[in-house]
């Protein structure tokens, strides 16, 4: 029996600002977030505002490959 693509799949966010500035001298790590997103009503890349404790703010996260 042939199995189904699951429509609802896991996805990695990863803050866009630390991997653009190549992360702060202070801070140690990128802040990253697993949530899970439905592949037939967003087919795009996810990318959602969450809070990131390396930037101490509000940033951009994106979704990166696995």
């Amino acid at each position: 029996m042939a199995k189904n693509k699951d429509v609802r799949v896991t996805v990695i966010l990863e803050c866009t600002s630390c991997v653009r500035n190549g992360v702060n001298k202070e801070s140690t790590g990128i802040s990253r977030y697993i949530s899970q997103k439905n592949r037939h009503n967003t087919p795009s890349r996810l990318e959602l505002k969450k809070f990131c404790p390396y930037c101490y703010k509000h940033t951009v996260h994106g979704e990166i490959k696995k």
